[in-house]
């Protein structure tokens, strides 16, 4: 017996097909944007023909293309996501406010959730490109070394945290990313004492990005909203303050519509 929003499922109302073709989908990630079905099989726990025929699949509806060997999704994929945004609704609630947050300081305004080991944007107001990364909403980055991920990872139990830092390993992305386990918990105490996160070039040299938390009625974290900078431009003491300031401004104005007290 499994556990189900609002109760209880049996076993038989679960439809093992669709289970596994979203294990499919979900194994694709920036390390393996291209895989085999042998691949597939091995990552998921499938036998190579059930993975095939779900990679077939997948490609008679648009959602993969094949050269005949490897697989990867499409950009099709995404409707699945914007299909979570529309019912998730934040990205609308909060775009004017990330809209005055671009245009008062001249910089980058984003949104984001977690998801395992990376965030993914939900929405994004850009000021100018200042990063190599693409940004778009649906992209994805490594949590730990972005100041979005680091509160959303703050804000998770534990135990949940540990667990997720097993299953996803730090790695340098820069010379200033965090790679020690310990030293990384003692900046999500610091995150979670003081309210935001600011990344000094730990997702890449020259950007700097400061970020806070978005609350739901329950005051769970649902999101994290920030701010990106070029580091020649905006001083850290800079970024802690006026920005800060701009962004816990923005933040309430997105919570306030949603019921957070």
């Amino acid at each position: 017996m499994g556990n189900q929003q609002g109760g209880e499922f049996r076993d038989g109302d679960i439809l093992q097909t669709l289970t596994r073709g979203l294990s499919v989908i979900a194994c694709f990630d920036r390390l393996h944007p291209r895989m085999t079905p042998t691949e597939v099989a091995r990552r998921v726990g499938l036998t190579r023909a059930a993975a095939r025929r779900i990679l077939l699949t997948l490609v008679s509806t648009g959602h993969a293309r094949t050269d005949g060997k490897q697989f990867e999704l499409t950009a099709r994929i995404l409707e699945l996501g914007y299909a979570y945004l529309s019912s998730f609704g934040l990205p609308e609630v909060a775009r004017a406010a990330m809209e005055d947050v671009a245009r008062q300081l001249g910089e980058s305004c984003s949104m984001a959730v977690l998801d395992h080991g990376d965030i993914i944007y939900v929405a994004r107001v850009p000021a100018q490109r200042l990063m190599k990364q693409v940004l778009d909403v649906g992209g994805r980055l490594p949590a730990h070394a972005t100041a979005l991920g680091q509160v959303l990872m703050a804000a998770l139990p534990d135990d949940e945290l540990n667990a997720l830092l097993e299953a996803n390993p730090l790695f340098p992305l820069t010379e200033h990313t965090i790679t020690d386990r310990k030293v990384f918990l003692e900046r999500m105490e610091q995150v979670r004492k003081q309210g935001y996160a600011l990344v000094d070039e730990e997702l890449e040299l020259g950007v700097r990005s400061i970020a806070v938390p978005v609350h739901d009625r329950r005051n769970r974290v649902i999101a994290a909203m920030n701010v990106g900078a070029d580091a020649r431009r905006v001083s850290l003491e800079e970024m802690s303050d006026r920005v800060l300031t701009a962004l816990r401004r923005a933040v309430n104005e997105t919570e306030r519509p949603i019921g957070h007290l």
